[in-house]
């Protein structure tokens, strides 16, 4: 095996981590509808960034750059829509008087 084979399977194995990182955080707040915790600046930090590399990738045509963070971008633009989809909506409250029975 060349030192250019393994660097190749290297770079793949990287990219293929690197996407599938956010997998889990797109499933659990699909399933919960809970995004509380899902900080909106660092989201929208890992989409700026990876759409930076998303670009390099695409100029120098580094597919596994293009690869992982084309996916990447997309599963951090879900995570985006989901902070405002299942954002809770807070109602006000009315206090009731209890001294009316």
């Amino acid at each position: 095996m060349k030192n250019m084979d393994w660097i190749e399977i290297v770079g793949h194995l990287g990219a293929l981590l690197s996407s599938i990182t956010f997998i889990p955080q797109v499933y659990k707040v699909y399933k919960s509808k809970s995004v509380g915790d899902l900080s909106l600046y660092m989201m929208l930090i890992v989409f700026s960034s990876t759409l930076v590399w998303l670009v390099y990738g695409i100029a120098l045509t580094l597919w596994p750059v293009i690869l992982a963070n084309g996916f990447i971008c997309f599963l951090s633009t879900l995570l985006i829509y989901f902070k405002f989809a299942f954002a809770k909506r807070t109602i006000p409250v009315v206090p009731v008087d209890e001294n009316l029975n």
